[in-house]
């Protein structure tokens, strides 16, 4: 089963320099500068730094502009027929950014030698991941059960739930799925169903989530009802107003949230 390689998390980044609002230089525009330096000429200078001859150009008359003098310039004749050139001012940008630069990457390797940072740094990106859908578990894989068309993907949440997923061949190798792999289980709010007294009838559904009714907020039609489940895990389900009123639900309500496999959807950090 091929899959994505896992890289360690760390903290990486790259310096900007900027004059008001303005970026001056990127890592990029310094590159093109130190390539001018070494070059001579804007145009081994662009192919070296990747850009284009136009984008060199637009670049070097951006941070001319932004700087108030001249740090890329002209020089006509001689020997060479001509050339490009840095300025004394240039040359010293190039210089300090170089500095500045070794110094925020020792920063930068500091904070990564601390022992509890790894696992900040995953909840961090967790914490940045936008989706239209409400319900957003973070579980690890714990079996892939392969399929004549799907795979059956077993998780476990932080609560120690456990989740049930259908995907087909094709998404478990793109993303990465395999035993000890980290994902999100994306479930839709109206992809779920409350049950109040579960012993009293059987049903399909795979993942069945028991909890109790944490918070009610009801809306014209509809209303959204939070389980809080152990481990700090909370499942959001819409239902009608009237099944709200006729199941009884209230705050500390015991409940079941229940919904179908095919109805997760998996996505895994970058």
């Amino acid at each position: 089963m091929s899959g994505r390689q896992q890289h360690q998390p760390g903290l990486s980044g790259e310096m900007w320099m900027t004059l008001g609002r303005e970026r001056l230089g990127s890592p990029a525009h310094i590159a093109l500068l130190e390539q001018i330096g070494l070059c001579g000429s804007i145009t081994r200078a662009a192919k070296a730094a990747g850009m284009s001859y136009k984008g060199a150009w637009d670049a070097i008359d951006a941070m001319n502009n932004l700087s108030g003098e001249a740090l890329v310039e002209r020089v006509v004749g001689g020997k060479g027929g001509g050339g490009t050139v840095l300025t004394p001012r240039g040359a010293q940008l190039v210089q300090n950014y170089r500095i500045l630069e070794r110094e925020h990457q020792a920063f930068l390797a500091q904070l990564n030698q601390q022992a509890d940072l790894s696992s900040d740094l995953r909840l961090l990106r967790r914490l940045g991941m936008k989706t239209s859908a409400r319900n957003q578990f973070y579980a690890t894989v714990t079996k892939v059960q392969r399929g004549s068309v799907n795979d059956e993907i077993s998780l476990e949440m932080a609560g120690g739930q456990k989740l049930a997923a259908i995907v087909t061949h094709d998404s478990t190798a793109a993303l990465g799925l395999a035993p000890g792999a980290a994902t999100f289980a994306l479930v839709k709010a109206s992809s779920i169903m409350l049950v109040t007294a579960p012993g009293a009838a059987r049903f399909s559904a795979r993942n069945q989530l028991a909890g109790s009714v944490s918070r009610i907020v009801p809306g014209a039609v509809n209303t959204e009802v939070s389980l809080a489940l152990a481990g700090g895990v909370t499942v959001v389900a819409v239902i009608t107003n009237d099944s709200c009123a006729e199941m009884g639900l209230q705050v500390g309500t015991e409940a079941v949230a229940m919904f179908k496999a095919p109805d997760i959807i998996l996505c895994t950090p970058d």
